[in-house]
């Protein structure tokens, strides 16, 4: 029958939810995106191991699709409704979410937001984050080396994320311009750029089917595109499955962002000339930690010194490095990926 009522109580909010991992003193919750996409399913991996080393009971709950910011909601207000001392949290909608977490914040509880940072970022307690705009700028500096005298007039796509822009997407994207030497304009906006390089924008939930009908339009637009920025690996190969139908996978080069293993084995297999790794496991850890930290002294998480959150790193990663942009091979990133 508990079983019944758990499962019963999860269709109602329209999220998946998993029960907690232990019982304990200290409850927290771990709301992601969605729980397909790889690095929300590393990420709950690293929270749950985490809260049971701690000793934390852990409930985890996702959105149906990326975008779905309702269902994000409504898992906030269980969260407060069970007590719980903290939220590890992943916005499908960065200002949209903010009403429901300040009413968690007055309730007590602590925010966290992993990977995505709100609108305005000081609406959570802390962000433990890759460095978005710095993962962006690393991809958009090894496309413009990469094709030399040849970027001046390259024809650059944008797959992004959702209509709603949230922040992980704008600053993947302006760090992407800022890279290749395209001026972004507004730095808090996508699709405002006046460079005529740029093609287009399109979204893809950040998964294959979109990727590759988001690429499919573009190439509508203008068929001689020859770079394409993606918001994650998933939209990078469904790109590739596009191109590859039509004969084009050669002359255009992908880039992205994420390092899950099968993002740096299609970087191995040139389906993505490079990507940005970044690290959902320790930022779930640590947000695990740090909710464990305040609910025994009542003390908050810090940022990175010089930062407005707390970096927890990012690599670019290649077999084909370049001149002035750091990186690392697909041997070494295979050692430090997930999924």
């Amino acid at each position: 029958m508990k079983k019944s009522v758990l499962a019963f109580g999860a269709l109602a909010l329209g999220v998946a939810f998993s029960a907690p991992v232990m019982a304990a003193d200290v409850s927290a919750c771990l709301i992601t995106k969605t729980d397909t996409n790889p690095f929300f399913v590393k990420m709950k991996e690293g929270a749950t191991a985490k809260a049971k080393e701690l000793g934390v009971s852990l409930k985890s709950y996702a959105g149906k699709i990326d975008g779905d910011s309702e269902s994000q909601v409504a898992a906030i207000e269980s969260c407060i409704a069970d007590g719980a001392k903290g939220i590890l949290l992943t916005a499908s909608d960065t200002k949209g979410i903010v009403p429901a977490v300040k009413k968690a914040r007055d309730a007590g509880l602590l925010v966290i937001a992993l990977d995505t940072p709100l609108e305005p970022a000081d609406a959570a307690d802390a962000t433990f984050a890759t460095d978005n705009l710095l993962a962006g700028k690393l991809i958009g500096q090894w496309a413009k080396e990469t094709m030399g005298d040849k970027a001046k007039d390259a024809k650059v796509g944008f797959l992004d994320l959702t209509p709603s822009q949230p922040t992980v997407d704008v600053l993947r994207d302006q760090g992407f311009m800022m890279g290749f030497g395209i001026d972004p304009k507004n730095p808090d906006k996508i699709g405002d750029e006046d460079d005529k390089r740029i093609v287009g924008h399109d979204v893809t939930n950040g998964n294959e089917e979109g990727g590759r009908k988001a690429m499919e339009n573009l190439l509508q637009k203008d068929p001689g595109i020859n770079v394409i920025h993606t918001i994650n690996e998933p939209a990078a190969v469904g790109a590739y499955q596009a191109l590859k139908a039509v004969g084009m996978e050669k002359n255009v080069l992908i880039v992205s962002v994420d390092g899950g293993c099968p993002g740096v084995k299609s970087v191995k297999e040139g389906v993505i000339g490079a990507t940005s790794q970044q690290y959902p496991l320790l930022m779930a850890s640590l947000g695990i930690e740090a909710i464990k930290k305040f609910a025994d002294s009542g003390e908050k998480p810090k940022p990175t010194e010089g930062k407005s959150f707390f970096d927890t790193g990012v690599s670019l990663v290649t077999d084909k490095p370049v001149s002035g942009v750091k990186s690392i091979d697909t041997k070494e990133g295979t050692d430090k990926c997930w999924g």
